[in-house]
């Protein structure tokens, strides 16, 4: 027994079928032997077994191999059979024994080839291996991931996973990695202290997440702490969380962005809560944000010796961003893409995102515009009595309505929006509102946590002593 090629049957088999056909056929009594029809050019085994086998085999390979199409390079060729094309090409077969038989041998380069030569005189030739059925074949080079892993791996902060999965945990959101790296940054300022380090020099302080790995929680009186609102000041929405605070005048903190509590933070921002609930954008990571505020601090000092000292603490943290390859500038490419996803700027100025299909399915605007809403709000909460206020509502009720049409088909974004606004403006007489269009914004958008986010903060609405940690 012998393979031939890639085919897998072997030469006996198939003279043994056309010689027992033969045989039937003269064996049969009463039946007249019909000569075969003459033919001037008799075809070869050869071509008898490709006529037989070639659809077999173009069956098998396209049912074992569908996946290995994206496995060629894009200058190679697939092999083909009869034009079409046979996936994947075999391994390179062994190299054949020099010694060849007398019947192959003596058949010259232009002379006409001689008979097949029998299984027996022919080396044996192990078939080739192709991959078990359903098997992908490895990427095409320019996909691997194993490299990137690596380096992507090799830039991470040393910190605990168990740490990192019990800051996480504490917040339900995930945090980047440059949140990790600002850790070990401040380590190395002050090791003992890493929360403190830049509170002599900068003015600024490591506070929400960071409590987690400096293990302020453990020392905490109260078990039962409700992280969602940690740090988090009468303006900020759930989208917002704090990592730094500044001059408790003015409550300037900064924070993580994101438009999905599943992802991560689209950027950095600040704000000021006691002069307004407006978010300003600082940067895509922490790095840039303190650059930032590092600038201004600069230009603001006159003692020399805190000039240098801030100036040193500039070059330091400078110097690690472009090691770690953070970008420093205030808006990035990543931050401007975002922007074009923006379908309302809403009070705070960061922004609101929505699905939108291309039917414009999604979001619809308010009847009415930034300033005429504000204008609402000031006579609602400005109203003498409760009947001239109850007047002044009319307008936000006839908005809720709409608001109930829009949900009904589809454009969450406009309860979203309306309740964000009422939200930001900061009046009590909304709170109300603001807990019947937010949770459920957040919940039709498939923001949960977001949703819960909002009912805490409503429920405990503070203006002062936002830090849960503090005695």
């Amino acid at each position: 027994m012998r393979n031939i090629g890639a085919f897998g049957v072997t030469e006996s088999i198939c003279c043994m079928r056309l010689e027992f056909g033969r045989r039937d056929a003269r064996s049969s009594p009463g039946t007249a032997v019909r000569p075969l029809p003459a033919r001037s050019n008799p075809p070869s085994l050869a071509s008898q077994l490709r006529n037989r086998l070639a659809p077999e085999l173009m069956r098998r390979c396209k049912t074992a191999y569908r996946p290995c199409k994206s496995a060629y390079s894009p200058g190679s060729r697939a092999p083909t059979w009869e034009g079409k094309a046979l996936c994947p090409p075999p391994p390179p077969p062994p190299p054949r024994a020099e010694a060849q038989s007398p019947q192959r041998a003596g058949a010259g380069g232009g002379g006409r080839a001689g008979p097949l030569p029998g299984p027996s005189s022919l080396p044996e030739t192990p078939a080739p291996s192709w991959p078990s059925q359903g098997r992908l074949l490895p990427a095409p080079p320019g996909c691997e991931k194993n490299g990137d892993v690596k380096k992507r791996r090799s830039n991470q902060a040393d910190i605990p996973d168990s740490l990192r999965q019990e800051a996480e945990t504490c917040y339900r959101l995930r945090l980047p990695e440059d949140f990790y790296q600002f850790w070990k940054f401040c380590e190395e300022l002050d090791p003992e202290k890493p929360s403190d380090a830049l509170v002599s020099s900068v003015g600024l302080t490591l506070v929400g997440p960071y409590d987690i790995l400096a293990g302020k929680h453990k020392k905490a009186n109260s078990t039962d702490l409700d992280f969602n609102l940690h740090w988090r000041f009468f303006y900020d929405p759930p989208e917002f969380q704090t990592i730094l605070v500044g001059d408790s005048k003015t409550q300037y903190h900064m924070g993580y962005f994101r438009d999905v509590p599943d992802e991560l933070p689209v950027w950095v921002g600040a704000n000021e809560a006691k002069k307004g609930c407006v978010i300003a954008q600082v940067g895509d990571n922490v790095f840039a944000a303190v650059k930032l505020f590092l600038s201004k601090k600069l230009k603001e000092v006159t003692d020399k010796n805190k000039n240098a000292i801030l100036k040193d603490i500039d070059e330091k943290l400078t110097r690690t961003a472009k090691e770690l390859g953070y970008s420093l500038e205030q808006k990035t490419m990543k931050m401007k893409q975002r922007d074009k996803k923006v379908v309302t700027k809403a009070f705070h100025g960061a922004g609101l995102v929505v699905p939108v299909d291309k039917n414009d399915v999604g979001y619809r605007e308010l009847p009415e515009t930034n300033a005429n809403l504000k204008k609402i709000c000031k006579a609602i909460v400005d109203a003498p009595t409760d009947d001239e206020r109850l007047k002044a509502f009319a307008p936000i009720q006839e908005m809720l309505t709409f608001v109930q049409f829009a949900n009904d088909e589809c454009d969450y974004g406009m309860g979203y929006e309306l309740g964000m606004d009422l939200f930001c403006y900061g009046s009590h007489y909304f709170h109300k509102t603001v807990g019947q269009l937010l949770p459920l914004a957040y919940t039709l958008l498939k923001r949960n946590l977001f949703a819960e986010i909002i009912e805490s903060h409503l429920a405990s609405r503070r203006e002062e002593k936002v830090d849960q940690l503090a005695p």
